[in-house]
């Protein structure tokens, strides 16, 4: 069963109405070329020139391999924290979501060429349940920086599976994905899907949907941008490791490219393997009560 995509012709991005349709009945909505080359390259360049990679740190699979990832906070006023503010990706969820959004957190996935751990599978609402988000007025914005095949371990997805609800999650090895035995029963109906994708095409996705990626044993790195957004009304409940509603001051799409910004980090709040350890600690100890 292929992947319904749409291709972006430059512009003004318009959520049209099979788009909406798509994240609606599919869970996600797949968009290709949303970003330029000469976007890509810049973000790349902005991760490799300022200070990004200091803030790296892995998160093993239990099979001895690790994914290597950045997270932080809030949007900034660099490069990257153009991408998480621009019109096309931040005018995009709000009209999937049907409401104002505000940047919950972004990070890079690095799966290096070799010896990248998978992911096992979940939901970001499985996590993001525990952090008093009452409603699944979430999403994530997965961009691709590098070209994402089933060989360098891109993006698996259950199509429609977000229409099961949130999934209990529990700790499965050495991370928390949703509860095994669930997912065997919902992929028997919810058909899997493999999402590759070229640097610059962009997925949008529930916060329910099921997802996963395999352990990249290629020859080629493979680098994800991810943004996540929630929606206003839906401001958490409690403090925790993601802000709750900040206002956010949306750029128009030209940003990125104009943005010249490579070394200011101020503001943006990056996550610390402590602060990941903790984490995953706090939801594990949610799964057993």
């Amino acid at each position: 069963m292929s992947i319904r995509e749409f291709q972006y012709e430059g512009g003004e991005f318009v959520v049209t109405d099979s788009m909406k349709n798509a994240f609606k009945e599919d869970g996600y909505t797949l968009v290709r070329g949303l970003f330029s080359k000469e976007e890509v390259a810049h973000i790349e360049k902005a991760i490799l020139a300022g200070p990004f990679l200091d803030h790296t740190y892995g998160v093993a699979d239990g099979d001895g391999r690790e994914a290597h990832m950045i997270l932080w906070n809030h949007p900034g006023v660099d490069v990257t924290g153009m991408v998480a503010r621009c019109e096309k990706v931040v005018g995009g969820c709000e009209q999937l979501l049907g409401g104002e959004v505000y940047h919950y957190h972004t990070k890079l996935m690095k799966k290096p060429a070799k010896i990248g751990g998978k992911h096992i599978w979940h939901q970001d609402y499985g996590y993001w349940y525990n952090n008093g988000c009452l409603f699944p007025n979430m999403m994530t914005v997965f961009i691709a920086i590098d070209k994402c095949t089933k060989d360098n371990s891109c993006l698996q997805v259950l199509k429609s599976s977000h229409k099961c609800g949130r999934i209990e999650h529990v700790r499965v090895g050495n991370q928390i994905g949703a509860d095994v035995s669930r997912v065997d029963e919902i992929s028997h109906v919810c058909p899997l899907q493999f999402v590759e994708m070229e640097p610059g095409d962009v997925l949008f996705f529930d916060c329910n949907l099921l997802h996963c990626s395999s352990a990249n044993m290629s020859e080629a790195r493979r680098w994800a941008f991810l943004c996540a957004y929630n929606r206003v009304d839906n401001n958490p409940t409690k403090e925790h490791h993601h802000p709750r509603y900040t206002p956010l001051e949306k750029v128009p799409n030209s940003a990125v490219l104009e943005c010249q910004e490579f070394m200011n980090m101020d503001g943006k709040w990056f996550h610390s393997v402590e602060k990941e350890k903790e984490t995953l600690a706090s939801v594990s100890t949610e799964t057993q009560n």
